[in-house]
């Protein structure tokens, strides 16, 4: 009699397929080809001047960000570890051990190097007592480069000659259009890491703490070890981005690497891009170089604008220019936003009287402050103003009045259709939950 062995089924294995995301990969890959054709495209020795400074400076507000918009913290001193990560890689130039591709990791290494010095004192506390200790480290920093002229060298600053050692496949970096590649190439890889960095434990575990940390410190997390370490990587990439400065400039000088002046600046155009979302910091270091090169070759009192800006920003969209893109978008999503092309437009309009009268009042202001021996008479936009007359003054006052009353009754009527917008699109995600 034979006995019949039952042998036991494979398990059926079953594997789950994660779709690619296009479209990221097509975000990523239109970034790519902006950064390469942009030099192709726009010719010029300014314009080539302007975008090596957009790639840097990118960024270095990004790697802001990561203290901002992520972390909650509100920094007053970012200056410090992209001014010190730019002289310890202009020294490195000068002794022309490293190639100049790998600068700007020195650049990185110095300022990761400060920011494990300084940042655990800084990051020992949150909030305002925070943003407090920033701004004396800042000046803190500040004042001791007047004390090692050897090291920071004084009033003149350190020079270097970016053209040294062996080629990099044919590259001696004497070119603009060299170095212009040069810092494209970083700002791709460093903004991919930094994009990269949102995804991880301690990217998400810094969100967290930026929105409840005592529920963090609850389940068993510190809170300070988790600042301090975002703290260290946001010294890292702001030590390239400074690194890369050295090498486009050939330069660099304590009075403008290491000031509160640009600290608040990365603040300021950080802010206005948009904190909240990670492409708001690409929008603000673009916003920086307009308003550094061009808009401060038209008028002195450029600062002021910017000033203006901000303030109307923080009233009106503190989210910034990102939030306003993203919520347009989310109203085309839902098929509402054909309705907005005429108030939009409306808005345009009236927009151009204040700005007129506006820009017209603030330049009078300056002439007369700064240019009052060259005469009463300034030239603005094709026209002549005269300072000393009334009727400019009047005409001036009268064209912001009308352009305010015009501004208020579009904003009405814009912000009637928006709340009507708003209304629909949460009626439409309701119905779609339902169903």
């Amino acid at each position: 009699m034979t006995t019949a062995t039952t042998t036991s089924p494979t398990p059926t294995r079953y594997y789950r397929f994660k779709p690619w995301n296009i479209g990221r990969y097509l975000i990523w890959a239109l970034f790519a080809l902006v950064l390469i054709i942009s030099p192709m495209l726009f010719k010029s020795s300014l314009a080539l001047t302007m975008l090596s400074q957009m790639g840097y400076l990118i960024i270095i507000c990004l790697s802001y960000n990561i203290l901002l918009g992520q972390g909650g913290m509100l920094s007053f001193g970012h200056a410090v570890y992209t001014g010190l990560g730019s002289f310890i890689a202009i020294h490195a130039m000068n002794m022309q051990g490293i190639p100049l591709v790998a600068i700007p990791l020195v650049g990185g290494l110095a300022g990761m190097f400060f920011a494990i010095l300084l940042g655990y004192v800084t990051t020992k506390k949150a909030g305002t007592t925070f943003a407090m200790i920033t701004m004396g480290i800042g000046e803190l920093v500040a004042s001791m480069a007047l004390m090692f002229p050897s090291f920071f060298g004084g009033e003149g600053g350190i020079t270097t000659n970016r053209v040294y050692g062996p080629t990099f496949f044919g590259f001696n970096f004497g070119a603009q259009i060299q170095v212009y590649y040069l810092i494209a190439v970083y700002c791709f890889v460093c903004t991919a890491l930094m994009y990269a960095f949102t995804g991880t434990p301690l990217g998400r575990m810094l969100n967290a703490v930026r929105d409840n940390p005592e529920r963090v410190e609850f389940i068993g997390y510190n809170t300070q070890r988790v600042r301090y370490f975002a703290f260290i990587i946001a010294g890292f990439f702001a030590g390239i981005g400074g690194g890369l400065a050295s090498i486009n400039f050939e330069i660099v000088n304590a009075a403008d690497s290491l000031n509160a002046i640009r600290s608040g600046g990365y603040l300021l155009f950080t802010f206005l891009g948009g904190a909240v979302f990670f492409f708001g910091p690409i929008i603000g270091a673009v916003l920086l170089v307009f308003a550094s090169i061009l808009l401060s070759e038209l008028s002195k009192a450029w600062q002021l604008y910017f000033g203006l800006v901000f303030v109307f920003m923080v009233m009106f969209a503190p989210g910034g220019i990102a939030s306003l893109i993203m919520m347009n978008l989310r109203v085309a999503k839902f098929g509402k936003f054909k309705r907005f092309w005429g108030l939009y437009a409306a808005l345009a309009v009236a927009l151009v009287p204040v700005v007129a009268g506006a820009a017209a009042l603030i330049e009078m202001i300056y002439h007369i402050q700064l240019n009052a021996a060259m005469g009463p008479d300034l030239k603005f936009f094709g026209t002549t103003l005269n300072t000393a007359g009334m009727s400019n003054w009047l005409g001036a006052i009268a064209i912001l009045a009308v352009g305010l009353g015009l501004l208020e009754v579009a904003r009405r009527r814009f912000v009637q259709a928006w709340g009507q917008a708003q209304e629909e699109i949460e009626a439409e995600i309701k119905r779609r939950e339902a169903a």
